[in-house]
Order: structure tokens, then C-alpha cells, then sequence
């Protein structure tokens, strides 16, 4: 399992599904209540979907929820062993990031190709980086800032591109630097024409084997990418 983040969030990636706060939300009002049904009541969501999300996160996960179905006891629901333990990771991950301070950015200059919607695609040294924009129009020069808790970062295996269709953005890359911190190294991966900055557990960097001249791949969410546009003169 990869350690990922989003802006202000945590995430754990295994294969193209990702565990986020929501999920963790839902894993805990299961442990509190017993119960998928009054779960997803507490959190205003409905049960099928939640079983439909349970099923999804134990696809890639493995086992979260234990499920017992009707019984002189009325049935109920409880956290798998490595349910909490996914849980706990996700939480001692959230509590890494929240305890970084100065989360870095890596800003570059571009120029806007198209808009779609609340989204933008804008033409940077790295290529095409789309993200959320107000009020942008096509030719407009900006800024776009992607947060460094924002980036993951994978292995490039055997040149095989990420597939989680969320991360529009995506390049390939090399590890220039590890700023090792006692439980998040800012990484700054090369990705062309310019240094890409990430955040990555000191767990996954090592399980991963992320280190300078470590070929990668770096992904991000539009939805996580900043456009800022830049006056005139």
C-alpha cells in the first residue's frame, strides 16, 4: 500500500483506489455503531452506498468490515484486524501531515490552452497541467501551484503510467533531492523543464525505495491544482 496525500488530506493508495478521509469517517461511525446502516445514518449517506464504497476499499485492501447478517443477536458490523489497522495508518498519516509545517509549493507559469468547466488546461514548462479555476479564459497567463502534500509519487516499474483516472495530471520523472524529515520527506523530482516538490511518508519512501536518481512517476488532481492568473504589467 502506498502513502499519498490530496490538499489539507491524507490518502492511502492501493492500485487505483484510494482511502480518504470520507472513508476513514465511515470505518469509524462502523466501529462506534456496530452497524452499517446506523453508520451511514449518522453520516447522512445512504447504505447501499456505503456497502458499495466497503466493497470498492476491500477489493484493493482486503478485509475491513466483518458482516453478520440478521441472527438471534440482530446482526451487526465490526472492524476486520486489518480494517483498524488501515485506519490507524490512515490516522498516524494525518497527523504527520498536520504536524508539517510550511507545506511547499512548486508554482510555474503557463498559459491557458482550453477551459472545461470549473476546470483549465494550461500549457507550462512541464507540458499540460489542468486545474480549478474562476473566471479564467482561454490565452490568459497564470500561475499554477500545486501543493507539495497534493503529489504522489509511485515507482516507474517497468515504464507502466498510473491509471487512477482521477489524476489528470500525471508525468514521469527523477528524484533530484530527499529532505528527510522525522516522519514526512519533502521529495523534488525533476520533471523536465522543472522541479515538481511532493511530501512522502518515511514509510513509503522506504518501502518504495524513493531516493535521488529514482526514476517515478509524479500524479495529481486537477482538483488539487490552483490557478492563479497573473495581472498585466
Amino acid at each position: 500500500m502506498g502513502d499519498a496525500t490530496g490538499r489539507g488530506r491524507a490518502t492511502l493508495v492501493e492500485g487505483d483506489v484510494e482511502f480518504d478521509g470520507r472513508d476513514a469517517a465511515l470505518l469509524r461511525a462502523i466501529a462506534r455503531t456496530g452497524s452499517v446502516a446506523r453508520a451511514s445514518a449518522d453520516l447522512g449517506r445512504s447504505r447501499a452506498r456505503a456497502l458499495s464504497r466497503i466493497d470498492a476499499l476491500e477489493a484493493a485492501f482486503g478485509a475491513l468490515v466483518e458482516r453478520n447478517r440478521g441472527g438471534s443477536g440482530g446482526g451487526g458490523s465490526r472492524l476486520t484486524d486489518r480494517g483498524s489497522r488501515v485506519l490507524g495508518r490512515y490516522d498516524r498519516l494525518s497527523a504527520a501531515i498536520e504536524a508539517t509545517a510550511g507545506v511547499p509549493e512548486t508554482v510555474l507559469e503557463g498559459t491557458v490552452a482550453t477551459v472545461d468547466g470549473e476546470l483549465a488546461a494550461v500549457e507550462t514548462p512541464i507540458g499540460t497541467v489542468w486545474g480549478l479555476h474562476e473566471g479564467l479564459t482561454a490565452d490568459d497567463r497564470v500561475q499554477v501551484r500545486i501543493g507539495a502534500d497534493a503529489v504522489a509519487v509511485r515507482p516507474a516499474g517497468a515504464d507502466r503510467e498510473p491509471t487512477e483516472t482521477s489524476e489528470r495530471n500525471r508525468r514521469r520523472g527523477r528524484v533530484e533531492a530527499v529532505d528527510r524529515g522525522e516522519t514526512v520527506h519533502a521529495v523534488r523530482v525533476d520533471a523536465g523543464d522543472a522541479t515538481v516538490r511532493a511530501l512522502v511518508t518515511d514509510g513509503s519512501a522506504e518501502r518504495l525505495g524513493i531516493r535521488p536518481g529514482t526514476d517515478v512517476w509524479i500524479a495529481w488532481k486537477a482538483t488539487a491544482t490552483r490557478l492563479v492568473e497573473v495581472a498585466d504589467g
